[in-house]
């Protein structure tokens, strides 16, 4: 700065010494017209500068703000692939478990036909049995209870008073039992003897259980004379433990007094069946 200054004192120097007044003047005129060219220029460099910056500023802050929406989208790519991922896993799931309950309706339906079929079964025999015993003899009662068929023949019917010896009539009804039972030879005939409580002994019998048993054993064996097979036969004496109503009359004695013939399918076959899908059924539930 201070070189230029002399550069300039000088240059007046010789301008004074060399030229006239008027140009001496038109040379000022025209460096001071030079120097507020070189200011103006000046600040507009300034402000070039200056908006240069400022520009560079906003560059800077745009490509941070590239750079965090780029790190957004990379981070929403990332979530989303993850939404996919369990979004398809979920359809799996309850695609899998859409599967598992319908094989549990499967089973269901399973367990319903067998229950059906046993029920239809019983039906059938119940019609059967009251169609060869009948139904008209108030001393012979056909039905159903829990799911088993039962014939109960009043103990007059069947035997004497204290005797284990089966009447003539009672053979001519177990003989329509026996028809039914010969056309079921996968069914099971169990005979169930009952008395009332009043004391028995009569050698060789000693009491009411032996009674029971050997009137079950004695019907057991006229069906088994009527062509049922022994292994579809089974006897069974109750004694007076299983009374219908208190013995506290004659009458009421009398209705205690009674053998059941218990006809039956091999409802294992029916139940084993049925054990098995509700095993299942219970195992995939866990």
């Amino acid at each position: 700065m201070k070189k230029t200054m002399i550069l300039g004192v000088f240059a007046l120097f010789l301008l004074g010494s060399c030229v006239s007044k008027k140009q001496y003047t038109d040379l000022e005129a025209k460096q001071k017209q030079t120097q507020d060219l070189l200011n103006t220029a000046t600040v507009k460099l300034n402000s070039c500068l200056a908006d240069k910056a400022s520009a560079e500023a906003r560059a800077k802050g745009l490509e941070d703000r590239i750079a965090d929406l780029k790190k957004s989208n990379d981070n929403l790519i990332t979530s989303n692939e993850s939404l996919t991922m369990l979004t398809s896993k979920g359809a799996s799931n309850v695609e899998k478990t859409l599967e598992s309950l319908k094989e549990k309706d499967l089973r269901i339906s399973r367990l319903q036909d067998a229950v059906s079929k046993k029920d239809s079964v019983m039906l059938a025999l119940v019609t059967s049995l009251k169609k060869e015993v009948g139904i008209d003899d108030p001393d012979i009662q056909v039905n159903v209870e829990k799911g088993v068929v039962f014939i109960s023949i009043a103990d007059k019917v069947l035997f004497q008073s204290g005797s284990y010896n089966v009447s003539a009539r009672a053979k001519e009804i177990l003989g329509k039992v026996a028809t039914v039972v010969k056309a079921k030879p996968t069914f099971e005939c169990m005979v169930e003897a009952h008395t009332d409580p009043v004391p028995y002994n009569k050698p060789p019998l000693i009491d009411n259980w032996d009674l029971s048993v050997k009137r079950a054993t004695s019907v057991v064996r006229v069906l088994e004379d009527l062509g049922v097979a022994p292994k579809q036969l089974i006897a069974a004496g109750r004694g007076e433990f299983q009374p219908l109503v208190d013995n506290n009359t004659a009458e009421n004695r009398a209705k205690n007094r009674r053998t059941r013939i218990i006809v039956l399918p091999k409802i294992d076959e029916f139940y084993d069946m049925i054990d098995k899908e509700m095993k299942n059924l219970a195992e995939d539930g866990k």
